[in-house]
């Protein structure tokens, strides 16, 4: 067992979103996005071999699939299963900061 401190986390941005990727396996990846309100990150191409998990931890989001043109709104305490390949980006559409986890497996190694 390891604990991963926020600090040890890899980080790096995505337009306006502030990422933190904490775990990379190869089995799987886990990381965070988090977004000032109003904020809306990059566009995600999508991982063609993983199946990728959303968990809205804070706040609430709008979550963008370009390919079907369709938004996923996630409130505090919702999933998004996100298909294989199915890009996707991430709007806070609150009026606080909102956070999402995000896991995905196998990694992206």
């Amino acid at each position: 067992m390891k604990v991963i401190k926020p600090e040890q986390a890899e980080f790096f941005l995505d337009g306006p979103e502030a990422c933190r990727q904490y775990v990379v396996t190869g089995k799987l990846t886990f990381g965070t996005s988090t977004l000032l309100a109003g904020q809306t990150g990059g566009v995600d191409s999508g991982h063609p071999n993983s199946h990728e998990i959303f968990y809205c931890s804070r706040g609430h989001v709008a979550v963008f699939n370009p390919t079907s043109d369709k938004y996923y709104e996630l409130h505090e305490g919702d999933i998004l299963l996100i298909e294989e390949g199915e890009p996707h980006q991430i709007s806070n559409i609150g009026t606080e900061t909102a956070v999402v986890t995000w896991s995905m497996g196998p990694s992206m190694r």
